[in-house]
């Protein structure tokens, strides 16, 4: 099983993080999750395994000075799940679920050495 990245098509950093795994040979799929949303229960787990909410959405993004103040301050993770649904840029771009299902998110040159032993 390889490892997915989960991004945008269009990201930049989700591009370079791409080229890095091609570059360094590390198979993995990719999933543009605009193109395919991600399920509520999977952003739920994400969200758990990062630290909360807060790790997962990226709140210095265009998407998240825009949105009105009201919806900057979810309260249950059924609000947190429809916000980033209906507004994909906010997840922190990439998301690496590795084979034994821990999450990564973001990407440097360093933490991937890191993450996969180069």
């Amino acid at each position: 099983m390889n490892p997915v990245l989960y991004g945008l098509s269009s990201c930049d950093t989700c591009r370079k993080a791409r080229n890095w795994l091609t570059r360094f040979d590390v198979a993995h799929d990719f999933v543009d999750y605009r193109v395919n949303p991600i399920p509520a229960a999977t952003l739920k787990e994400w969200a758990a395994q990062l630290g909360g909410w807060e790790k997962l959405a990226n709140k210095s993004s265009t998407t998240w000075r825009n949105l009105l103040p009201q919806r900057k301050n979810p309260g249950s993770d059924p609000e947190w799940t429809l916000l980033l649904k209906e507004h994909p840029a906010l997840v922190r771009r990439p998301v690496v679920v590795l084979p034994d299902g821990s999450v990564s998110v973001g990407f440097s040159d360093n933490a991937f050495k890191k993450l996969f032993g180069r």
